[in-house]
């Protein structure tokens, strides 16, 4: 399967999940608005998402799929390689499942304690109360999204991308339907905002049992068996530990990022939580469909370049990945900077959300995707070290990415607010990137090709070209921007055509596209 047709595979459906996400933004700012209750919503939102990147989509995946890959197309023949993986999963969901319940159970317990550390000083009682309440209610959502992941995992070693990349798309879904059942009860019964947050919330844990259930359709499909038995830490469970632990650290950094991101926003007025969330779904667009894509396709074809010794081959994935990332990401990050406030007013503004709602989630946005081809380059570049087994080293750049993040929230919060936090992230994200590739090169493991920055530089230039464009042609749309759906989307329909013409209409023009390179990417590989 190639890199260009596995990345369509998982981007399409990522795109697919993050516009129905981007459709649940929607009616949530519609029907919550940005306030005290959504920040309490959002907070407790974060909490079990951030153990779900640390354990299950992060350092589990990353030590799981070669180990299980590995056994599956390592044996002798196909049914001895399909016996030895169904074993070797069956050991880890042994282990893993009562970790989690564990882990659950304990959260549990102290979920005040854990929203206290997080909370503005003083404490808000009533902001308090909602967000523990919240947040031990969607908690056990890591449990069930913690199997998906397994099950995600042992799809992806037999190029079965679709199921995994599709999933998320329910949880939106189901939390559409109850934000649209939330507000019918608000104008038949009159019920408050606290109750229809309460009503979402229960919707996350609904969601998961649904995701599972699909996964789990799908393993029995491709003929996985799933058996849970006593917990055994046979020396292949073991052995994942201590490659996913490393993992854990490392990506316990994005997530203590993200937790310490949190604690800085609740230092500020109301709705900088919130305006942060919404902020963040347009830019996890862009992340969500060529980052994440990107990664998940072609940590496989690395692993098995580097296993081989193919030096060739892996520079020749890492370089592939690279053009591609930037070839997309840098027109998103221009065009989200440079229309960030009518993006914003078109996608969210209405009903509870509001016109200053729109123009302060702008300013956060247009800070934070300065730091969005960072963002995207360190899901390129982390497989790198994965395929080698190598944990550590994006260890060492989460935490100085970190310590950057947290330095510059305490210089910038006091005089940019909500939008300082996002500049901090976005300086955080380019020390991070930088750290990996002079890694990289040090190493000898992959030095970027001179080709390919001209090639960069040139879709910048063309990026450059099409930012102008769209300077002029958004102040002609503004009246549209807060007017009546039609208008709003013939708004965005134009400035985002507009975009496109431009961009690739000069990349093509000035060499930023290689149109051999592409259509080298969409042969099978070797």
């Amino acid at each position: 399967m190639s890199l260009l047709r596995n990345v369509g595979t998982i981007g399409s459906l990522t795109l697919v999940s993050r516009i129905a996400g981007m459709a649940r933004e929607m009616i949530f700012a519609r029907v919550l608005g940005a306030n005290a209750v959504t920040d309490a919503w959002f907070q407790a939102f974060i909490i079990p998402n951030v153990f779900r990147r640390l354990f299950a989509e992060g350092a589990f995946s990353a030590a799981f799929v070669p180990m299980f890959s590995k056994r599956l197309h390592g044996a002798d023949t196909p049914e001895q390689g399909l016996a030895e993986a169904r074993s070797f999963s069956a050991d880890v969901l042994s282990v893993l499942l009562p970790v989690l319940i564990a882990l659950v159970a304990l959260f549990e317990i102290v979920m005040p304690g854990v929203i206290w550390l997080l909370a503005d000083k003083p404490v808000n009682p009533a902001g308090f109360d909602l967000a523990v309440d919240f947040a031990r209610i969607m908690f056990p959502y890591i449990v069930l999204v913690s199997l998906v992941t397994l099950f995600t995992g042992m799809l992806n070693s037999v190029s079965r991308f679709a199921p995994g990349a599709s999933f998320p798309i329910i949880l939106n879904i189901v939390l559409i339907a109850a934000l649209l059942t939330g507000e019918w009860f608000a104008s038949t019964t009159g019920a408050s905002v606290e109750q229809i947050a309460y009503g979402i919330a229960w919707a996350v844990t609904g969601a998961g049992m649904m995701q599972l259930a699909w996964l789990y359709y799908w393993v029995r499909t491709e003929g996985f068996e799933v058996k849970l038995r006593l917990p055994r830490i046979t020396p292949e469970v073991k052995r994942l530990g201590i490659i996913a632990l490393p993992a854990a650290i490392g990506g316990g950094a994005y997530q203590i990022n993200t937790l310490v991101q949190l604690y800085f926003l609740n230092q500020l007025e109301d709705g900088s939580v919130s305006y942060m969330n919404y902020a963040d779904r347009l830019n996890q667009l862009p992340l969500g469909i060529i980052g994440i894509a990107l990664s998940t396709a072609i940590l496989p074809t690395l692993s098995k370049f580097v296993g081989s010794d193919n030096k060739e081959g892996a520079d020749r994935i890492q370089s592939d990945a690279i053009e591609l990332a930037m070839l997309l990401t840098i027109p998103a990050a221009v065009a989200l900077a440079i229309c960030a406030e009518a993006f914003v007013t078109m996608i969210f503004q209405g009903g509870r959300f509001d016109l200053a709602d729109a123009a302060s989630t702008g300013q956060v946005l247009a800070a934070l995707v300065l730091g969005l081809p960072a963002y995207v380059l360190v899901k390129v570049l982390v497989p790198n070290f994965y395929a080698r087994a190598d944990t550590r080293t994006p260890v060492v750049a989460a935490f100085i990415s970190l310590g950057v993040f947290i330095g510059f929230n305490f210089a910038l919060l006091d005089t940019y607010g909500v939008v300082g936090v996002a500049f901090a992230s976005v300086i955080g994200a380019w020390i991070n990137v930088t750290f990996l590739m002079i890694v990289l090169a040090i190493r000898g493991h992959y030095r970027v090709p001179p080709m390919l920055v001209l090639r960069i530089a040139r879709q910048g230039l063309a990026a450059a070209a099409m930012g102008a464009a769209l300077f002029y042609t958004a102040d002609l749309l503004t009246p549209w921007y807060s007017a009546g759906l039609f208008a709003r989307l013939a708004a965005l329909l134009t400035l985002v055509g507009a975009a496109a013409i431009v961009y690739f209409g000069i990349a093509f023009a000035v060499g930023a596209i290689d149109r051999q390179r592409i259509a080298a990417l969409t042969k099978r590989a070797n």
